[in-house]
């Protein structure tokens, strides 16, 4: 029985799910969005979301934790070089998981996984702002086009 199990296992040995997340924090973290299946992709975000908040804090222990993680030095000066200070402000909710559908080969739910701060799209879209509507309905008389009623002085 599986009470209290929050681990998705993934039908991995504990050795392979673990190697695996590591592959795709550092494929994350260097690619800033990577396209995998659904299941995987909320794996992965609770890998890697702690090791982003380490990295807000440049300390020797902080980058021995995270490599101890990634097993990459790129990935690791990557993290703290530039993603740190993207998200620095950020109090938490680094990644996002956009579905994108389901695999032909065998019918798995897939998405793409990246981080936040460096999709532009999303970015400009939430700093422009749609100009207010109020949802009353307006007047007969206001929606009809204005027709010329003034009419020309008479010469008399």
């Amino acid at each position: 029985m599986r009470h209290g199990c929050k681990v998705n296992h993934l039908s991995r040995t504990h050795a392979h799910r673990v190697a695996m997340l590591s592959n795709m924090a550092t494929s994350l973290i260097m690619e800033k969005r990577i396209e995998t299946t659904l299941a995987k992709a909320k794996a992965l975000r609770v890998y890697v979301e702690p090791i982003i908040n380490r990295s807000k804090e440049d300390s020797t222990h902080n980058r021995r934790v995270v490599f101890s993680y990634l097993h990459s030095k790129e990935a690791v000066n990557e993290l703290f070089r530039e993603v740190s200070q993207m998200v620095a402000n950020r109090p938490g909710g680094y990644t996002r998981i956009l579905k994108t559908g389901i695999r032909h080969g065998d019918n798995s739910e897939m998405a793409i996984i990246e981080l936040v701060d460096y999709n532009e799209n999303m970015l400009k879209a939430g700093t422009e702002k749609k100009a207010k509507t109020t949802r009353r309905s307006r007047s007969k008389k206001a929606d009809a086009p204005a027709v010329a009623t003034e009419e020309a002085p008479k010469a008399e």
